[in-house]
């Protein structure tokens, strides 16, 4: 599937209402799916629990949703954020990331 594809489908679950109470919804929402990818990897690294990838990628795909309705609200694609923060990452980090291009960068 592509990623404004996904965009798309998600629409019909969208929120009616005011700009600035949708941004609310889905920012709050991004935070809170956000917080359970985060428990769930803090229960692997520092509880001895195993890693369900299945439960990250649910968690992940919450969060994809989260931020297409968003990007829906302001009029921008997925595909177009996707695009432009490639092109900031290979700008930042040109040859690849590494601990000294990330201390030493100026953009």
């Amino acid at each position: 599937m592509r990623l404004n594809e996904f965009q798309e489908l998600s629409k019909r679950t969208l929120p009616k209402g005011e700009l600035k109470d949708k941004l609310a919804n889905y920012g709050m929402g991004i935070a809170g799916e956000a917080a359970e990818v985060t428990d769930e990897l803090k229960k692997v690294v520092f509880h001895g629990h195993d890693l369900s990838v299945d439960k990250v990628k649910k968690e992940l795909g919450d969060n994809l949703h989260y931020i297409a309705g968003i990007a829906t609200f302001l009029g921008l694609t997925l595909e177009e954020i996707a695009y432009e923060n490639i092109q900031k990452l290979k700008e930042r980090y040109p040859t690849g990331f590494s601990e000294e291009a990330s201390r030493n960068r100026v953009i």
